[in-house]
């Protein structure tokens, strides 16, 4: 009895975490899949008994693959070795940003590795209003900031500040490394 069990409780998180991507009402999914409200109730509750026909119309409603609704969610790891990444290069100064995690959808970030080294700073030019970048120094010691009031940062040093005003990143040492994180509100 434990195994049959075991499989309705991973539809019902199933159903209701997908239901909940997609801001779908319980009757709006019901209503479209065909079935009775009731039914998709009992069913997110884990003690409904679901035929193959209405998983898959269910799937269908929600955009999922009809697997997504009976296996168990497994953790996504991801890994991007120091090597790897889009990698993009500023024209003015010698900076490298290597993007390590875009923005997924409903998420409002994008995640960056930089290199840069001393030299020309790196000037940027206001973003989209409500931006907010987030740096932390790995190695080395660099200015960044507002361009009018930069603080210096040292190794494990964190910093916040809008990028929705002009900002800047100078490295201070050779070999200068951080980790950028840009927040969109």
């Amino acid at each position: 009895m434990a195994e049959r069990g075991a499989p309705l409780d991973v539809i019902a998180a199933s159903l209701r975490r997908e239901r909940a991507r997609t801001g779908l009402s319980l009757s709006e999914v019901a209503k479209r899949a065909g079935i009775a409200k009731s039914t998709l109730s009992q069913l997110e509750s884990g003690s409904g008994n679901p035929s193959v026909e209405t998983l898959w119309a269910l799937s269908v409603v929600l955009d999922v693959p009809f697997a997504r609704l009976v296996e168990p969610v497994r953790p996504q790891v991801q890994v991007i070795r120091a090597d790897e990444g889009p990698t993009f290069y500023s024209e003015r100064s010698d900076y490298v940003a290597t993007l390590v995690a875009s923005c997924p959808p409903n998420a409002r970030r994008d995640i960056f590795r930089i290199a840069a080294e001393p030299g020309t700073p790196r000037r940027s030019d206001p973003h989209m209003p409500g931006v907010v970048e987030h740096v932390v120094l790995s190695s080395g010691r660099a200015l960044v900031g507002l361009v009018d009031e930069p603080v210096e940062l040292a190794p494990g040093d964190y910093i916040a500040y809008p990028g929705d005003v002009e900002h800047i990143f100078q490295a201070l040492e050779p070999g200068t490394r951080a980790v950028l994180v840009s927040e969109h509100t």
